[in-house]
């Protein structure tokens, strides 16, 4: 666990940072670096898509989770429920941040390889690497969101630690082969462009009501190692 804490400790710190820099940046830079971050959320997005479709066994299996996912997400209201909780605490602009922050924080490859890799092999250095990114992302999203965006340290530590708990007790599991992870990696490229566009005010997309579509590629793995 010991890349999953060093992560989120440099959320931590780089959101502390970061909301201590926002007293001194006028409005019209605080509007610079909030589209500078819908802008990198659609490059980080497309990359992380790009990389990740090549490798893909199952090329429509995106479609199905996306659409799904959408449906049920939409369907329990994860999105609006989500956003009027961090509403009521700091507003419409930092749950849309935090939002966005916890996506680009949680679904890149790292974030879900760094995990596996460290409980198997004890091997940090994706998550090591991950931190470094997270500690500059976070820095700049609380100059624009605030201190609020510390928040999201918590949810990445329990979202890696449950990938780090998945590699340690689970190595041999169907899960874990093939190409989930890629597959999880599609899915997520998808979400971050749709948090960009939402950041950009381009199209509201209600990003979190596709989440569900993130797990259903695991879901689509064990029925298929249980059939196999």
């Amino acid at each position: 666990m010991l890349g999953t804490i060093v992560n989120t400790g440099c959320i931590i710190v780089g959101s502390v940072v970061g909301s201590l820099l926002k007293k001194g940046i006028g409005e019209k830079y605080q509007n610079a670096l909030f589209n500078a971050m819908g802008l990198a959320s659609l490059a980080l997005g497309a990359n992380t898509f790009v990389q990740n479709m090549p490798k893909s066994e199952f090329p429509v299996l995106f479609i199905l989770c996306i659409a799904l996912g959408g449906i049920i997400g939409t369907a329990l209201d994860l999105d609006g429920r989500t956003k009027r909780l961090i509403a009521k605490r700091g507003g419409e602009g930092l749950a849309n941040g935090l939002i966005t922050a916890s996506l680009l924080f949680c679904v890149g490859t790292f974030s879900i390889v760094g995990p596996i890799l460290s409980a198997t092999q004890g091997d940090n250095t994706f998550l090591f690497t991950n931190s470094t990114l997270d500690l500059v992302t976070s820095m700049v999203f609380a100059t624009t969101y605030g201190i609020g965006i510390i928040f999201a340290a918590a949810i990445l530590f329990c979202w890696q630690g449950a990938f780090w708990l998945l590699g340690k007790f689970a190595a041999s599991s169907p899960l874990l082969q093939g190409t989930m992870v890629n597959e999880m990696a599609i899915v997520g490229g998808l979400l971050i462009i749709s948090s960009g566009l939402s950041l950009l005010k381009l199209k509201d997309c209600k990003t979190l009501n596709y989440i569900p579509a993130l797990f259903l590629p695991a879901v689509w793995f064990l029925v298929k190692a249980l059939f196999a």
